[in-house]
Formats: structure tokens, C-alpha cells, sequence
């Protein structure tokens, strides 16, 4: 390759950009100066400046997520990098593709006592599948095709470490776009899917569970589900899947779920996964048949006892596991034993949705926001007790919803809210989030007033780390540290260029949530939230 006259960093923006890379969240540090020059001399990626390096891997982390992309994050050598972890962490445990290049002590102190250095591959270690430091400019553009390979196809964290001298220095070599790839379809026939079919037609009291990734397949799933008798139940990524009023959509599983199918799910004798690797502690049916749908062959180790495993997508399997099903002669007790725990928890879900009261019942706050936010909008869930009862008590629609799921990291809301926002501007962007979640992040209100985005922010206000207290009660343990000292989040909001709203009744939840809705500026709304004890916290 004949040599340019960009520097290192400046080839690694161009590289990035043919990736399709159009923002990096970071603080700025003095390792990765020679970064920051790059990026403030070019237009085709745009830098995201945050408050705190793990609110930059979150927002990267909600960016691979809603986007199937590349999420791209940086920071400083040392405790630049070591505040990156947090988010790669969730990154790493959500399957989300995600690069984190972070600055590195000049190279000719790398080793030595040099402060703030570390080894940053083995400080990356448990999340990155792949993590080099980049030693020579000649070598940049294949590192970083390696790291984008490894990434977005296999769906995990990579990291790159570069010396603060070696950003700066002339570099060779020409970006290349990432190799096309065509994905064929799996070849499956009615002949190759018998084993499968013929645990199936053993079935008396059959269950689906279906995931997010089996967003193509929803269709595919009623009828089978119609077809066999089964109960479909969901996890929370596979949320919105089957409309409410579907016949055999029984909602979600385990905590925040339908707390009626647990007992019915532990009778089941043939189970159905389909594009989930999740499944609830304590709801294994005993002595069940299990089926396990995925592309992924490495997720079906989760602790699920499976039978067979299908290598493939739902969308590809399904209707030829539902064409060799026809004539089965389904169930008519069981679909009608489901058919009563769906009516059921449909009768209690509303009456628990239509709580009265100040401090607000829980899911009073979430069954106002299902009737207020739009059909196709953004959710950004924070992890806690807002998380489950947003699981229990939201009817979820078209919206979309990001949140930590194996990782449950607090402060995840507010972060993927503001990448949501980057990415999908025309959309209504909406962060669900405790007060606990949201004090682990609160400096970043101002990114969301400095880049102008306009996200609702909803506060579950309980004065209280609620969930840990839920499981320090149904422990029998004391508690200490669990209550909160809280600001007055609507003058903090208002201190940072936020609108602040409060609702003092539980009869304005949903005018103050439209208006909150509809401001064209970042807007906070404060609900007094009562202290509710989780129904099915164990």
C-alpha cells in the first residue's frame, strides 16, 4: 500500500466511517489526544461527549442493541479505561457489538512505572472475545478489520489500546470496507425437522417461549401455538411480540410476568424455545421435553435443560414444524386451562393498573405511560423495581425497549435513552428509571441538554433502593443502606436546562406525562412512588 498523509487516528475514523460508524461516546483524556484531533477535524463521525466513561459504553452498548451495528466508545489509558468496563460489561452479556479503543501510555513506557498505566488486555479480559494493543501504524487498518469481524459477527465486545505517541504518527495503509456477507437459509425439510416434530406430537399440555429473537418469526408462532394448543408466554426482550388479544399470548415470565403461568408453566411437558436463552430460576418443568430454537448453537448451555437444539433461525424452522403438525389432535382441557389464566391475569392486571392512591402505586405509574406514549416509541429501562413492574404492567404495542438485561446494571435508562435519541431522532424517546438508577448518572442530564435531546425522562421516586429491600424482607434480614437521600430531582432537572414536572395526584398521571410527552426540550417528570412490595420478590 503506498503511504497517505494521515495520521493513525485519522486512518482509523476513515476505517471506522466505512463501517458505517457515524458516532463515538468518550471523555476526552490526554492518551487519546491524538484521537480527539482527528475527530474534531472530520464531519462523518461525530463525537459524543459524556460525563463519565461508563455512561459512554452504555450509550455505545444501546446503540449496538437497537441497531444490530457497531456501538464505538474510547476513553483515556487507566481510569478511563477501567470506567468503560461497567457498560462493556453489560455489552458483553447482552451479545452487543461493541469496540472500545481507549489510549495507551506512550510505547516506549508501556511496561513500566508510568502513571495511570495498566494492562489494558488483561484489564479487558472477561469482556472483550478480542483485545490487542495496536504496537505499530502499519498494522492499523487490519486490527481494526479484525475487531469489527469479531464483533459484528459474533455479536460481542472487542477492544483496541493505542500508545498516545502511536495515534499521531504517519500512517499506511487504505480503509476497506467489511467483506459482504450473503447468509443463506438453513436448509431444513420436514424430513430433517422429525426428531423435532415427534417430541412435539407427545405434547398433552404444550408451552412456547419466545424471545426477541424470534421478532420474524410472531406470526409463525401463533399458528403453531393454535395448531399444537399451546400457551405462549414471553421473555422481557420478547415483549410486544403477540398482540394482547391474541387467543394464546399469556404475556411475560417470571418476575414482572404473569404471575398465574408459573404454576402452569411447571406442569407443561413439552417446551418450545424460540429465539430466547433466558429462562427464569425455578419455572424448569420437571421431567419436560425441550426444544431450543436458535442461530446461536453456543446459548443453549444457559442452565436450560434441552432435549434438541435446532441450529437455525424461528422464522426458517417453524413452517415446517407446522405443516408436518397438521391433524394433531391438540388438547381442548389445556387450551382451555391456558385460555383462564390468560382471563385471569388480565382481570388483576387491570384492577392492580387502576390502583388510586398518593405516593402513586407502581403500576398505576406504568399503565399511565402505556396509555400515553406512542405506539412505535423508544423505552429505555433502567434496572429495578421500575424494570419488573414496566415488565408486569406496560401493553406493549410496536414500541421498542432497551435495557440491561443478563448484566441488570443500574444507570443503564438514562444512557441508552440519549443514544436512542442520537440514532432515531423522529422517535419518542422515553427513560422508565428509579431514583436510585438515575443518581448513578445524574451529571449526564447536561449531555442531553448539550446535544438537544429531547428524551422524557419518568421517575419512579420511592426514596429507596425498593428491590433490594423487597429481598432483604423476603430474606428475613435487617436492612441499612437501602433508604435514599434524594435531591429535588425538578431543580436538578431545571439546573441543567431540563423541564421539570411533578405529578401531586395519581389523577394527573396521564396529563402530566402528554405534556411531558410533547415538550420540545428534555423534560423530567418527578412521581412520588409508592413503597410497594414486589408481589413475587423471593
Amino acid at each position: 500500500m503506498a503511504k497517505t498523509e494521515r495520521t493513525v487516528a485519522e486512518l482509523m475514523l476513515d476505517q471506522l466511517s466505512l463501517f458505517g460508524v457515524r458516532r463515538i461516546y468518550g471523555v476526552v483524556g490526554d492518551a487519546t489526544f491524538g484521537l480527539i484531533d482527528a475527530l474534531a477535524k472530520q464531519d462523518k463521525i461525530k463525537y459524543i461527549a459524556v460525563k463519565h466513561e461508563s455512561t459512554a459504553a452504555f450509550m455505545a452498548s444501546a446503540e449496538a442493541k437497537l441497531t444490530g451495528g457497531l456501538g464505538v466508545c474510547t476513553a483515556t489509558m487507566g481510569p478511563g479505561a477501567a470506567n468503560l468496563l461497567n457498560g462493556l460489561g453489560d455489552a458483553h452479556a447482552d451479545k452487543a457489538s461493541v469496540l472500545a479503543i481507549t489510549g495507551q501510555a506512550p510505547s516506549n513506557k508501556i511496561g513500566t512505572e508510568f502513571p495511570q498505566y495498566i494492562d489494558q488486555q488483561e484489564l479487558m479480559k472477561p469482556f472483550a472475545t478480542y483485545s490487542a494493543n495496536l504496537a505499530n501504524p502499519d498494522a492499523t487498518i487490519e486490527v481494526l478489520q479484525k475487531a469489527a469481524r469479531t464483533s459484528l459477527g459474533q455479536r460481542v465486545v472487542t477492544h483496541l489500546s493505542v500508545p498516545k505517541d502511536i495515534f499521531m504518527m504517519p500512517a499506511t495503509g487504505e480503509p476497506r470496507p467489511l467483506p459482504d456477507v450473503i447468509e443463506g437459509a438453513s436448509i431444513f425439510t420436514k424430513e430433517s425437522l422429525e426428531q423435532a416434530t415427534g417430541i412435539l406430537k407427545t405434547a398433552k399440555r404444550p408451552m412456547i417461549l419466545a424471545g426477541s429473537g424470534a421478532a420474524s418469526a410472531s406470526e409463525e408462532l401463533e399458528k403453531l401455538a393454535d395448531l399444537w394448543g399451546a400457551g405462549i408466554l414471553t421473555s422481557l426482550g420478547g415483549k410486544g411480540l403477540f398482540d394482547e388479544s391474541s387467543l394464546h399470548n399469556l404475556q411475560g415470565i417470571g418476575e414482572g410476568g404473569n404471575p398465574y403461568a408459573s404454576d402452569l408453566f411447571k406442569v407443561a411437558d413439552v417446551v418450545l424455545l424460540a429465539g430466547t436463552a433466558w429462562w427464569p430460576e425455578g419455572y424448569v418443568p420437571t421431567g419436560a421435553r425441550i426444544i431450543q430454537i436458535d442461530p446461536h448453537f453456543d446459548k443453549f448451555v444457559k442452565d436450560i435443560p434441552t432435549e434438541l437444539g435446532i441450529t437455525g433461525k424461528a422464522e426458517e424452522v417453524l413452517p415446517f414444524i407446522t405443516e408436518s403438525l397438521q391433524g394433531f389432535s391438540r388438547s381442548e382441557d389445556w387450551v382451555a386451562r391456558c385460555q383462564e389464566i390468560k382471563e385471569k391475569w388480565a382481570l388483576h392486571n387491570e384492577k392492580e393498573g387502576s390502583s388510586t392512591g398518593y405516593p402513586v402505586h407502581p403500576a398505576r405509574i406504568i399503565r399511565a405511560l402505556d396509555r400515553t406514549v406512542a405506539p412505535d416509541a423508544i423505552l429505555a429501562l433502567d434496572t429495578g423495581d421500575n424494570t419488573v413492574w414496566t415488565n408486569r404492567n406496560f401493553r406493549q404495542k410496536e414500541q421498542s425497549v432497551l435495557f440491561s438485561g443478563y448484566w441488570r446494571t443500574m444507570g443503564f435508562g438514562l444512557p441508552a435513552a440519549m443514544a436512542a435519541k442520537l440514532i432515531k431522532p423522529e422517535k419518542q424517546v422515553v427513560a422508565v428509571v428509579g431514583d436510585g438508577g438515575l443518581q448513578m448518572v445524574l451529571a449526564d442530564l447536561l449531555t442531553a441538554t448539550r446535544y438537544e435531546l429531547n428524551i422524557t425522562v419518568v421517575v419512579l421516586n420511592n426514596e429507596s433502593l425498593q428491590m433490594e429491600r423487597d429481598k432483604l424482607k423476603a430474606a428475613n434480614k435487617k436492612e441499612v443502606g437501602v433508604d435514599l437521600t434524594n435531591p429535588d430531582f425538578i431543580k436538578l432537572a431545571e439546573a441543567c436546562g431540563w423541564k421539570g414536572l411533578r405529578a401531586t395526584s395519581d389523577t394527573e398521571l396521564e396529563s402530566v406525562l402528554e405534556e411531558a410527552l410533547h415538550m420540545d426540550a428534555p423534560t423530567l417528570v418527578d412521581i412520588s412512588t409508592a413503597q410497594v412490595f414486589f408481589p413475587e420478590t423471593q
